[in-house]
């Protein structure tokens, strides 16, 4: 597969990654090498990468943080910041973050604000970050239950897709990944909608070419709105209710915490139930994109007393202008429209449709 030019940076795929990670190691020849890795990818994909890795005469240190959501925060960049200062990591210095998104957001922006910033490469591991969390260069981590709050948009060096460690993916994190690649196709491309949704036409081989069509779309949106003033928003699309969903399921200790492409698969279905609301998607549409959903994602038992918190925490949604909760919603597959505006008894009967 040929790599793929963002802005400031390339995604590599399989054959060239290694070699492309150690010609920038040798040509750039940085201070030191930092890894950083959660407590999975510790175990499963670190020996693979250090095989790998020609990192000559310079120091390689590994740092480990614990695995999961709920430990994408401050206090966790705190632990990485300081080791960083014990080891000596200076401005030359090149950090790797080796892992799923929660890695890839959080390594991110520890190296992005290190010493007013230092280089990154991203190496995903998860199918979410190779789709979706490890390109574009937002970083960041969340801020108590609120999902992304506190961030930099700050593309890394390159980003390096070895999809054999996919391997390593229990059934739910490829589930949770396959959300993503879901949503690309329904806000930019139905022909790749259609492909996903009928899966049982394809084989495990060419898992591979989806995912790069997948960058290729994200790519392609972010390219001309690095910053999300505009078109880049449509990739938020899921994400409103999506978000405030996962951050009730995590900080509530009576549910079991959501993935984040299963918070997000019901958030699709509840936006485009909204969708032939506002913005006239058709009601046989809904219902394709329904089902299409549903294939993958076993239905979430959400109860009254719930909606109304997580109708609350939309509040706090990135999108939000002057006081104001900001949608994206579609008009027909392919074609998204930002900015929309919902009353909360609309997203009541989104609920009352997805419960149904």
């Amino acid at each position: 597969m040929n790599s793929i030019s963002t802005k400031n940076a390339i995604v590599y795929f399989n054959s060239e990654v290694y070699t492309e990670i150690n010609t920038y190691v040798k040509t750039k020849n940085p201070s030191k090498i930092f890894i950083l890795v959660d407590t999975n990818t510790h175990d499963y994909c670190l020996p693979k990468f250090l095989e790998q890795l020609e990192s000559g005469d310079i120091a390689v240190e590994v740092m480990e943080m614990p695995n999961g959501e709920e430990n994408k925060t401050i206090d966790i960049c705190t632990g990485v910041w300081e080791a960083l200062s014990e080891y000596n990591a200076d401005r030359k210095s090149l950090l790797i973050n080796l892992g799923g998104g929660v890695v890839t957001d959080l390594g991110g922006f520890v190296a992005s604000t290190y010493m007013r910033g230092i280089s990154y490469i991203n190496v995903p591991t998860s199918l979410l970050a190779m789709v979706d969390a490890s390109v574009g260069g937002k970083t960041g981590v969340d801020l108590g239950a609120l999902k992304n709050q506190v961030g930099v948009i700050n593309e890394g060096e390159m980003v390096a897709v070895d999809t054999s460690f996919l391997d390593t993916l229990p059934k739910n994190e490829m589930v949770s990944g396959f959300a993503e690649m879901l949503k690309h196709g329904l806000i930019y491309d139905e022909s790749y909608w259609n492909t996903l949704t009928h899966l049982e036409a394809l084989d495990i081989s060419d898992l591979d070419q989806l995912i790069y069509d997948s960058v290729v779309i994200k790519n392609k949106v972010v390219s001309s709105d690095p910053t999300e003033q505009g078109l880049r928003k449509i990739l938020n699309f899921g994400h409103t209710l999506g978000h405030a969903i996962e951050s009730y399921f995590l900080e509530n200790a009576d549910k079991t915490p959501l993935l984040h492409g299963e918070a997000i698969a019901i958030g699709m279905i509840l936006e485009s139930y909204l969708s032939t609301k506002i913005c006239g998607l058709k009601p046989e549409t809904l219902q394709v994109i329904t089902d299409g959903i549903l294939k993958t994602f076993s239905k979430v038992e959400i109860s009254k007393n719930d909606i109304s918190t997580i109708i609350n925490l939309l509040q706090h949604d990135k999108k939000n202008s002057h006081g104001v909760v900001k949608f994206v919603l579609l008009e027909a597959i392919g074609q998204p429209k930002i900015d929309c505006v919902v009353s909360n008894n609309l997203i009541m009967e989104a609920f009352d449709y997805y419960a149904s």
